[in-house]
C-alpha cells in the first residue's frame, strides 16, 4: 500500500485528490492488477439467493445453446411439457459480458436463469493464477448489478474427456483452484445472489474419472448438478445412469443434487425411459430436473439424437403425465 506508506508526507489536498481517485477506481468495471484490484468495491448485489438453496419442490427447467432473449424454448417447452419451465439453463462463453437485461426478462417471466460458463478457450490454471482476475471482476460485478437469482455452472462436464478442460488436458487441482479462484473474486465484490452449482457428467464407461478431486468444497458449492442422457451411449436406466454416481457424490457432499441436463433419445423405449427418468428422478429427492428439448449431434458428431419431447404423441403424454406425478413444476418466483 504505496500510498498509505507515503501519507505522512502528503499535504490535505493530496489526500483529497487520492481519495477521489480511489473512488472513482472502485466505481470501474475492474481492469488492471496491482495491490487495490482484488479490493472489495462494489455495492452487495440487491438480491439474496440463501431463501432459495433449500427448495421444497421439484423444478422442472429447459436448457438449449440460445441466448435468455430468444425465448421460443420457453415457449415450445411449455406447450410440450404442459407448463412454463421453472429454470432457464443457457451457456455463455468466457470473456463474455452478462446480460443483466436478458436475465431480468427471464426471471420477471418466472425462469430461474442458470448460466453455464464454459471456458473453452481458456487454461484453468491460467484462471487461478490470477490471469483473467479484470474480467471476472467484471463479471462479478454485472452480475451483482441484476436484481434477481442466478445460478451459475462453471466448466460443467469437469470430468469429460471431450472438454478442453477434462480429464486428457486438466488437472483435478487446477479445475479446483480455477473455481475456488472465481468464487472468492464474487465475494470479494459483495455478489450475494448466485447459485453456486458444481455440474459434473455422471459416471460411466466414457467418464471414469473418480469426482471427489473434483470438488472443490461444500464452502464453494451451493448445489450439484448431474448432467447424463438416456441413450445407446450413457444409459437407458435410472439405477444405472445416475445412481451410482449420486452415491459416489453422497461420501463427500450433502448439497441438493438438480439434473441439471438431461434428455431421453428417441427409441421405441422413449415413453418407458421417460417415465423411469421422472420415478428415478422423485425417488432420489432430487431438487429439480432440466432437459434438452433439441436434435443434436453425440460429442465426436458420430451419431444424431433426437431429445425433444415432441418426437411422438405417447412421449409427449408420458413426460406431461410423469413429471405431474412427481411433482416437477415448482415456480422459484417469490415475489
Amino acid at each position: 500500500m504505496a500510498i498509505a506508506r507515503r501519507r505522512s508526507r502528503l499535504t490535505l489536498a493530496a489526500i483529497l485528490v487520492a481519495a477521489v481517485s480511489l473512488l472513482v477506481d472502485a466505481c470501474g468495471t475492474g481492469g488492471g492488477g496491482g495491490a487495490e484490484a482484488g479490493r472489495t468495491t462494489t455495492p452487495a448485489a440487491h438480491y439474496e439467493v440463501s431463501s432459495m438453496l433449500e427448495p421444497s419442490g421439484r423444478a422442472l427447467g429447459v436448457v438449449d445453446d440460445k441466448t435468455p432473449w430468444q425465448y421460443g424454448i420457453v415457449t415450445t417447452f411449455a406447450e410440450e411439457a404442459g407448463r412454463t419451465p421453472d429454470i432457464r439453463e443457457y451457456y455463455s462463453p468466457w470473456g463474455e459480458d452478462f446480460d443483466g437485461e436478458g436475465n431480468a426478462f427471464l426471471w420477471k417471466h418466472g425462469q430461474l436463469p442458470m448460466m453455464a460458463l464454459v471456458p473453452s478457450d481458456t487454461s484453468l490454471a491460467d484462471i487461478a493464477k490470477g490471469e483473467d482476475d479484470a474480467y471476472i471482476r467484471r463479471l462479478a460485478d454485472q452480475i451483482a448489478a441484476y436484481d434477481g437469482p442466478l445460478a451459475l455452472s462453471f466448466a460443467g462436464e469437469m470430468n469429460g474427456p471431450w472438454n478442453s478442460w477434462g480429464p486428457e488436458h486438466t488437472k483435478p487441482a487446477d479445475f479446483v483452484a480455477s473455481w475456488k479462484h472465481v468464487h472468492d473474486i464474487f465475494a470479494e465484490r459483495g455478489v450475494t445472489n448466485v447459485i453456486w452449482v458444481w455440474t459434473p457428467h455422471v459416471v460411466d464407461s466414457g467418464t471414469t474419472a473418480a469426482l471427489r478431486p473434483y470438488y472443490p468444497g461444500n464452502a464453494y458449492v451451493d448445489w450439484v448438478g448431474l448432467i447424463g442422457y438416456y441413450g445407446p451411449i450413457d444409459g437407458v436406466a435410472f439405477s444405472s445412469l445416475f445412481t451410482p454416481t449420486m452415491r459416489q457424490i453422497a461420501d463427500f457432499s450433502d448439497k441438493p443434487v438438480l439434473i441439471a441436463e438431461t434428455g431421453v433419445a428417441q427409441s421405441d423405449q422413449k415413453e418407458a425411459h421417460i417415465r423411469d427418468l421422472f420415478r428415478g428422478a422423485a425417488k432420489a429427492g432430487v431438487i429439480g430436473l432440466v432437459w434438452y428439448d433439441q436434435r443434436k449431434d453425440w460429442p465426436g458428431g458420430k451419431q444424431l439424437m433426437d431429445w425433444r419431447i415432441s418426437t411422438s404423441v405417447g412421449a409427449r403424454a408420458a413426460f406431461q403425465v410423469e413429471s405431474g406425478r412427481g411433482g416437477f413444476g415448482h415456480s422459484f418466483k417469490t415475489g
